[in-house]
């Protein structure tokens, strides 16, 4: 078996996720590296669109930022921030990812402060455009690198992001697009979605070596379990090979 650290299996895991055809929302780090490696594998005509307003690059080559000079090379659009966000209000992305410090059981995201707003325990970067990704975007994916009852749990300290706020219509009752809204959770234990009918997270694979059992231990909330739990499987060996050598063969985030 071929080796490899949590970090490219993350990204691994978050490419598949990727649909050929599609437009995907992304940010620094895993999503941008996962986009690149979809590309480059199974989602040839995948347009990423990047909030500085680079639609349709290349990703020839990574991009150090969401607004690095790369994010705008041979795009189909090269605009700016307003026409970005413009472009999931109407619509015409299917798959924004996300990121935060706590996450709770309807997909709604902290990545505002720990404690209490003033004076915070910890002052987090804010929402930039993640409000906005998950407000208009019709499927989100949250990225969490560390699965722990820290981070999945009960109420966040602030609601930064919209998930399904308090449950079965509540998105659509805050003014927000129906059909849309969270879709997958990647985090070092698995990958979750969400029940149809509750809007509750559930739990449908997990990692190579983890139990459904270690995932709820390591959850706040009570997390709802697939019937068949699967395993995600390991990233092949043509997958590390094209993310070693081709998206990021400086191991900048490797």
């Amino acid at each position: 078996m071929t080796e490899y650290n949590e970090t490219e299996f993350l990204i691994c895991v978050a490419s598949r996720l990727m649909e050929n055809r599609t437009v995907a929302f992304v940010g620094t780090g895993i999503p941008m590296l996962a986009a690149s490696l979809a590309k480059k594998m199974h989602a040839t005509e995948l347009i990423v669109a990047f909030e500085f307003g680079g639609i349709g690059a290349s990703l020839d080559k990574l991009p150090l930022g969401v607004g690095d000079s790369r994010t705008f090379h041979k795009a189909v659009i090269a605009s700016g921030i307003c026409d970005a966000m413009e472009t999931a209000q109407r619509g015409f992305i299917e798959y924004g990812f996300l990121g935060g410090a706590q996450i709770d059981m309807y997909g709604n995201l902290n990545t505002t402060v720990i404690g209490k707003y003033w004076p915070p325990k910890v002052r987090l970067p804010g929402s930039g455009g993640a409000n906005d990704l998950g407000s208009h975007c019709w499927k989100t994916i949250a990225i969490m690198r560390q699965h722990d009852v820290k981070r999945f749990v009960n109420k966040l300290d602030f609601l930064t992001t919209p998930g399904y706020l308090t449950g079965p219509g509540s998105r659509e009752a805050a003014g927000l697009p129906p059909n849309t809204g969270p879709f997958r959770v990647v985090s070092n234990l698995g990958v979750m979605g969400y029940d149809e009918k509750s809007k509750r997270m559930m739990l449908l694979k997990t990692n190579p070596g983890v139990t459904a059992e270690q995932v709820v231990q390591n959850t706040e909330f009570e997390m709802l379990v697939e019937e068949k739990v699967g395993t995600n499987d390991p990233p092949t060996a043509e997958e590390l090979k094209i993310l070693r050598n081709d998206v990021d063969p400086d191991k900048l985030y490797i």
